[in-house]
């Protein structure tokens, strides 16, 4: 199964995606610049963490207009698997690939530490390994975190099971109904403000982050995405 990750100006944890799947899942993995726009070589796609663009005017907002997200479209409307992580997320929320938009955090400061978060929907691509209202813990960096949508959008998240994760203890960025993660109808799009990469060995705190990368390896062996 090959994996792409977007880099982009300002992109920080592009590298931490890229080790997670060499480490992990010991797949094909390669960061692509954000100025190439065919990724159709590519099973899989992980938007990453960072500051695209210096986080200018909006978090997420430049970075839709790279040309790299053309493929990153083609991708999620072909029922290839798209995760965006933290910065990654917000892209996808400017992008229109996910509902809502991300607001700063309630208490206007940067917040990194590690949150335990419920998987509310283990049947996503992205969530098989693990069991529906499992706790786990996964570190959050963000300060512009805090997701927002009205509230006919999430009574249509919840209907239809998109609501992938929640926080648990504490709802660290004011988030509306303490939504951490979010997926498209489909499932096979999945924006998450924690950091599953930063989770992958028990010297990071925690490894509850790698059966996210095993579930996508799992999902696209059995839908002819391996390599």
């Amino acid at each position: 199964m090959r994996f792409a990750v977007p880099v982009f100006p300002g992109s920080n944890c592009d590298m931490d995606c890229v080790h997670a799947i060499e480490d992990v899942l010991g797949e094909p993995v390669s960061p692509v610049w954000h100025q190439e726009s065919d990724l159709s070589r590519y099973d899989a796609v992980i938007l990453p963490g960072g500051f695209s663009y210096g986080d200018y005017l909006r978090s997420g907002a430049l970075a839709q207009f790279s040309p790299v997200m053309q493929g990153v479209r083609e991708a999620a409307v072909s029922g290839k698997l798209v995760i965006g992580i933290c910065n990654g997320f917000q892209i996808l929320l400017e992008c229109g690939l996910l509902p809502g938009a991300m607001l700063k955090n309630r208490d206007l400061k940067f917040r990194c530490e590690i949150q335990t978060l419920c998987v509310e929907n283990a049947k996503t691509p992205f969530t098989r390994t693990y069991e529906d209202g499992e706790r786990i813990r996964i570190p959050i960096a963000h300060q512009e975190g805090n997701y927002y949508c009205d509230q006919e959008t999430l009574s249509g998240l919840k209907a239809n099971g998109q609501i992938v994760f929640r926080y648990v203890d504490e709802n660290p960025n004011g988030s509306v109904d303490r939504i951490a993660g979010i997926c498209n109808r489909e499932g096979n799009v999945l924006g998450m403000m924690p950091h599953p990469e930063r989770a992958i060995h028990e010297w990071m705190g925690t490894e509850d982050g790698r059966r996210l990368f095993e579930s996508m390896l799992q999902y696209g062996r059995r839908n002819g995405g391996a390599a």
